[in-house]
């Protein structure tokens, strides 16, 4: 089987952009779609930015300005998907938004397409809701951020998802060099943003009840948790400190968890203050810095591990020829 080899993105924000870098890489043919010239013009600027931090860290072999010269950038959809192998749509987290889009992509793109959503946690089957008639080529396609930095990629199937599909989606995301990850169930979140919730929801908690400032638990989780969960995984870490010591805890520790089933009033209380994040220059901490310098400092970090990851993997390859 074929794996795709041209693609449109639908949506030229900061993922949007992410897509261009990661698909030109690869030497694909590539054309990001959206409804507004500026925002096309601004993930042009932000894809030119990430692709000449990847060859500047000889993350990538990619020249910056095939960003401007080998990308169609356009607001004219219908003509975009006419005729490529997949389109991915990274649209707002909105349902009726995506049902619409994909029952118009049912109309727009090729017949044989795979219809790709990166949604980051609505059941495909409520999306292909908007188009029956190609519900058998949606399906979920969820990258984790920054795209052109994080291997794993999740792969979610509809109710109606065919086993083709998926296959091809699954050849697709090799071609392009990253790590599809089954989601065998499609439950709304679907395996990161489920895990990722319930972390920053007991975070939230612990803020919100006095146990620890926020400044305190986010470098907890930031340079205890996170830095060891980079080398090895939750369920690793449990096997090697032992189940029945995670048993135990568990026991213990699980009664005085959140169980909270609705977003913590912290959100509502930082939104109304206008407080909504590094745009504004405050969320949950405060920020004197361009947003693109913070995402930029952060691309410099994960950009970090992965190197030190890769040559540890690379030693361990070499150690066991």
């Amino acid at each position: 089987m074929e794996p795709p080899k041209t693609v449109t993105v639908i949506g030229a924000g900061s993922m949007g952009s992410g897509f261009v870098v990661q698909f030109l890489r690869s030497g694909l043919d590539v054309t990001l779609v959206d409804h507004r010239d500026s925002n096309l013009e601004r993930a042009r600027d932000r894809a030119q930015s990430a692709a000449a931090f990847l060859a500047e860290r000889d993350l990538a072999e990619i020249d910056p300005a095939a960003v401007e010269t080998d990308v169609t950038y356009t607001t004219d959809r219908a003509a975009a998907v006419e005729d490529v192998d997949i389109v991915l749509e990274t649209i707002s987290e909105e349902l009726d938004a995506k049902q619409e889009l994909f029952g118009a992509l049912d109309d727009e793109a090729d017949s044989d397409a795979v219809l790709a959503s990166n949604t980051s946690g609505l059941p495909i089957t409520k999306i292909a809701d908007g188009a029956s008639e190609a519900a058998d080529r949606i399906i979920g396609c969820h990258w984790w951020y920054p795209p052109y930095l994080l291997r794993p990629v999740e792969v979610i199937a509809g109710a109606e998802t065919s086993d083709r599909t998926v296959d091809r989606l699954r050849a697709f995301l090799e071609t392009v060099d990253r790590d599809p990850v089954t989601v065998d169930r499609d439950v709304p979140g679907f395996v990161w943003n489920r895990v990722q919730h319930a972390v920053i929801r007991e975070c939230l908690h612990i803020v919100e009840t006095g146990i620890a400032s926020a400044e305190d638990v986010n470098r907890a989780i930031r340079d205890g948790y996170a830095t060891r969960t980079a080398a090895i995984g939750p369920l690793e870490t449990v096997d090697i400190a032992g189940l029945e010591l995670f048993q135990t805890s568990a026991n213990d520790i699980y009664p005085d968890l959140t169980d909270r089933d609705e977003a913590n009033p912290l959100y509502d209380r930082r939104i109304g203050e206008g407080r909504t994040g590094i745009e504004a220059g405050t969320g949950f901490f405060e920020y004197d810095r361009d947003p693109d310098e913070i995402t930029g400092r952060r691309d410099e970090r994960v950009a970090s591990i992965r190197q030190a990851l890769r040559t540890l993997e690379d030693d361990d390859a070499t150690e066991t020829e």
